[in-house]
């Protein structure tokens, strides 16, 4: 079982926003049948969820040691320095420190869990 610990915060400690009333906007009437009736559009969902930069900075603080597996297949060793939009800095001991573009990294995980 893993180590997490779940933080919850004290909703008391937060004052309650009153909202006021919604104006109530005239309904438009119905259209007749077989008119066209536009659909809504989705919203398009945000470019950046931080997702990434959330796990590559856990990952960071904790020097945890991952493995990272590029196009071609190779498999690196290491735990990630830095990271940056375009790449990773993988510190590596007893080889050479690597900058690896992310669009060559295939995908990575943690060492513990090969």
């Amino acid at each position: 079982m893993p180590d997490r610990k779940l933080i919850r915060p004290n909703l008391r400690d937060y004052k309650t926003v009153r909202r006021e009333p919604r104006e109530e906007k005239e309904e438009e009437p119905a259209p007749a049948s077989g008119a066209f009736v536009p659909a809504r559009r989705k919203q398009v969902p945000p470019e950046q969820t931080n997702a990434e930069n959330f796990y590559y900075l856990k990952q960071m603080g904790s020097k945890t040691p991952m493995i990272i597996v590029l196009t071609d297949g190779e498999e690196l060793r290491g735990w990630i320095e830095w990271y940056d939009r375009d790449c990773i800095k993988v510190h590596r001991l007893n080889e050479p420190n690597l900058l690896v573009y992310k669009h060559s990294i295939k995908y990575l995980f943690k060492e513990r869990e090969a």
